[in-house]
């Protein structure tokens, strides 16, 4: 039998609308955070290994993304608010205009709404997903202004590469030629 990867990224959509109604930080809040996590890195990971991969499921990927992540926010922004200074705030200000300036390229260059998955963008997401663990420790500011470099790295990766092509490759992983 062969595990459908949509079917993953379906328990992250069905994970995220759960997170709406329990209570940050508890126990219930951080196991289905937690499934919901390794359900964003098993999904793709399927799809690769039984050869399931699909522009829809990319697609799916990255509205499940979009969905949880904008989920947490909503769910520990008071949190953010208190323990983050201005200088975060700024530098995910310039992430938010950065991201947009992408997907715009994008769906002008291409006629569609498109979102890598590049490497850069991958180990932003694995290290903006820390964030509800780490938030409340003597590191989790510092983890956040990481997160924001890296968030604008990958951001600006992203945004040179719609702009850098002629077509739309959902393959591109990197700006950096590799081997």
């Amino acid at each position: 039998m062969k595990i459908n990867p949509n079917a993953i990224t379906a328990v992250r959509i069905i994970g995220t609308f759960c997170l709406l109604f329990t209570t940050p930080f508890s126990e219930a809040y951080y196991i289905i955070y937690t499934l919901s996590g390794i359900s964003d890195g098993l999904d793709g990971f399927v799809a690769r290994k039984t050869n399931q991969t699909t522009e829809f499921g990319a697609k799916l990927d990255s509205v499940a993304d979009l969905l949880f992540y904008s989920v947490m926010i909503i769910k520990i922004f008071p949190t953010l608010w208190e323990k983050l200074p201005i200088g975060v705030w700024c530098g995910v200000g310039a992430i938010v205009v950065i991201r947009l300036a992408a997907y715009a390229v994008a769906a002008i260059k291409y006629k569609c709404f498109t979102s890598l998955h590049t490497y850069m963008n991958k180990v932003t997401g694995f290290f903006l997903f820390l964030v509800p663990y780490v938030i409340n420790t003597a590191i989790g500011v510092g983890v956040c202004i990481v997160i924001c470099v890296l968030g604008g790295l990958a951001s600006v990766e992203e945004l040179i590469i719609h702009i850098k092509n002629k077509e739309y490759n959902p393959k591109n992983r990197t700006l950096i030629k590799l081997g």
